[in-house]
């Protein structure tokens, strides 16, 4: 194995470590609006409504939850497991991550007013999910065990 070969980061550091760039775009896409939930503020939206009810925005929020829980739980099931069919599952999980992305993307284009530094922001993410389809794709083609062989090499 060349020294070239040696100094890549496995599958696994890559694919955490593109879901941790996924996942901090999406917290600053939010623009950190749950913050004023946890200390019993009304919540501004887009369009200038104010949510007084908690209640008005609940499923919302359960949406946005599990959009995020999603990926921790890939990064951290990422860190354990190595088996194909795991590999071949997260694949599938990163495939509907970027079509939900760019869905995003063109909804978000059809909103007025466009906040373009939003747009961009999105389009950002939705590369970075375009090149984890392709890092987790090549994770499934990789022979079995590949990871913990490169690592074991050091």
């Amino acid at each position: 194995m060349s020294e070239q070969q040696r100094e890549r980061p496995s599958f696994a550091v890559k694919i955490i470590a593109l879901w941790t760039v996924f996942l901090l775009g999406t917290v600053f896409h939010t623009q950190l609006a749950l913050i004023p939930l946890f200390h019993g503020l009304s919540v501004l939206a887009p369009h200038g409504q104010v949510a007084t009810d908690i209640s008005e925005i609940s499923n919302v929020l359960w949406l946005m939850l599990a959009f995020f829980i999603i990926p921790l739980i890939a990064i951290t099931s990422t860190c354990l497991f190595n088996s194909r069919r795991y590999r071949a599952g997260h694949f599938w999980v990163t495939v509907v991550y970027s079509l939900l992305n760019l869905a995003h993307l063109v909804i978000d284009l059809t909103i007025p007013p466009i906040a373009w530094y939003q747009i961009a922001l999105m389009a950002f993410l939705f590369l970075i999910g375009l090149v984890l389809n392709l890092v987790a794709y090549q994770w499934v083609k990789a022979p079995h065990g590949y990871s913990d062989r490169l690592q074991s090499a050091h």
